[in-house]
């Protein structure tokens, strides 16, 4: 009896592992290089990352203004995200901004604030 509990202990646990690695290959992780400026660019874009199908995390680097997503590959994709972070005001990588969502932005959070 105790090596049967022994042997359904082990059985359980590699059956976690193995479902853990499942997970583990379709999380990817994508650096966007923004147009950010502020520590209010880094909410903004964090919170419309939070809001993406598939993201698992995102962080906004202000210095670098390099924004660096984790995600699950089988639910979204690098260029969706792209997308979002132009559709929040912000370029993405060689993406320009959405004009219309730019606009919205504060006067701190614009390109021009952060040319000072």
């Amino acid at each position: 009896m105790k090596m049967l509990k022994s042997l359904l202990v082990i059985l359980t646990l590699t059956l976690i592992s193995f479902g853990a690695n499942a997970q583990n290959k379709n999380e990817q992780t994508v650096k966007i290089k923004t147009s950010a400026v502020c520590d209010m660019c880094k909410t903004t874009l964090e919170k419309a990352m939070a809001y993406e199908k598939g993201v698992k995390k995102s962080s906004l680097d202000v210095d670098s203004k390099i924004l660096t997503v984790v995600f699950d590959s089988r639910k979204t994709n690098a260029d969706n995200l792209r997308k979002a972070v132009n559709e929040s005001g912000y370029d993405a990588d060689n993406k320009p901004a959405s004009e219309r969502a730019y606009k919205r932005l504060d006067d701190c959070c614009k390109k021009e604030a952060g040319a000072h």
